[in-house]
């Protein structure tokens, strides 16, 4: 599958260049055109068709292997009609730029986490509850549940076409200088965070200072103590290189949010309609396979770590679930997901 940046188009579409202005104001007009050129999709001939999928995981991540089988699964089912190229380590944009990009069809498909996207769709904040999830066999069957396949269709209104979750396991905390057994093992201590608002408050509650930081940015803010620690997976905490500066993995499981593999609602659009069938159940068909890779990553990834010297622990998760438990209930009453919440604790109450 090529992975290389494609050869510049000749042409650009001015009125995309103005929508992306207007909402990517951070990046030059140089970048930007970069931006565009390298990114969007484009029908190379009368019966051939080109996707560009961005994400910003390394290509050494199980979720990258899981999206070129996806891509493969595409170009074998069509004949060759139809071909994904997936662009890895922000190559087409950070996430918020992937986004904001899939928005005005300038990018045809792209991977992100349930954190960003929370601040584009609302209701996606509610995954970014600490211990919303009993455990893994719930988590899945709210995401295969009406509850899940009404949030992918509800991320239409955004511009987006939700094509299906990937797992990204729970996320856990991982510090430099010392352990945290305990929620009081956090004060004092500055936790890099995802730029989401329910993430910011649950360090908070925890009794630390959350601080958002991009992740590309995150090796270096480690290494100079900007930061004392993060919380990722064990494959992001792996493969980010991170365990290089952070001895210490304390696998308290405080989240679980999926990953989102979306489209352009613009492209999508676009697209005859036996081709979006065609890639809507192959990325349906690349779930089995993702699970299945991430599992044996994990567990790989989780003895090199040890063998790499981490210190890894596993603490006692209760102390930690009642640090924000009025968290969830403030949620119920206060936030624009309420509603939700509630229908995803009374799911799991049931069962």
């Amino acid at each position: 599958m090529n992975t290389d940046r494609a050869s510049l188009p000749e042409d650009l579409d001015n009125a995309a260049v103005n929508e992306v202005k207007m909402g990517l104001p951070g990046l030059g007009f140089v970048c930007l055109c970069l931006i565009l050129f390298t990114a969007q999709d484009c029908r190379t001939g009368s019966d051939q068709w080109v996707l560009k999928l961005g994400h910003a995981l390394d290509q050494k991540h199980p979720v990258h292997e899981s999206m070129l089988h996806m891509a493969d699964l595409v170009e074998s089912r069509s004949s060759g009609k139809v071909r994904v190229e997936v662009y890895a380590s922000e190559q087409l944009g950070d996430e918020r730029e992937l986004l904001e990009l899939l928005q005005v069809g300038a990018v045809g498909l792209a991977k992100v986490g349930g954190s960003v996207l929370e601040n584009f769709h609302p209701s996606v904040g509610v995954f970014n509850l600490p211990y919303l999830f009993r455990d893994e066999e719930s988590f899945w069957s709210i995401l295969e549940s009406e509850i899940g396949q009404n949030l992918l269709r509800e991320l239409e209104l955004y511009g987006l076409k939700g094509l299906c979750f990937y797992d990204s396991g729970s996320r856990s905390f991982y510090t430099r200088d010392r352990p945290i057994r305990t929620p009081e093992d956090l004060k004092g201590l500055k936790v890099r965070v995802t730029n989401s608002a329910t993430a910011i408050e649950m360090i908070r509650r925890m009794g630390g200072s959350a601080t958002p930081i991009a992740f590309g940015e995150l090796y270096s803010a480690l290494q100079q103590g900007i930061v004392d620690g993060a919380e990722n997976n064990p494959p992001s905490f792996y493969t980010s290189r991170h365990f290089e500066v952070c001895r210490y993995y304390v696998l308290d499981e405080h989240t679980r949010v999926p990953d989102f593999l979306l489209m352009s609602l613009k492209v999508w659009n676009g697209l005859p309609r036996d081709i979006q069938q065609l890639v809507q159940q192959a990325a349906r068909d690349s779930v089995p396979y993702q699970r299945k890779v991430w599992n044996e990553a994990v567990a790989q990834i989780m003895r090199e770590l040890k063998d790499a010297g981490v210190e890894v622990i596993h603490p006692d998760r209760q102390p930690f679930i009642a640090a924000v438990e009025e968290m969830l209930q403030d949620y119920e009453t206060e936030s624009e997901f309420g509603g939700l919440l509630v229908s995803i604790r009374e799911f799991q109450s049931v069962r």
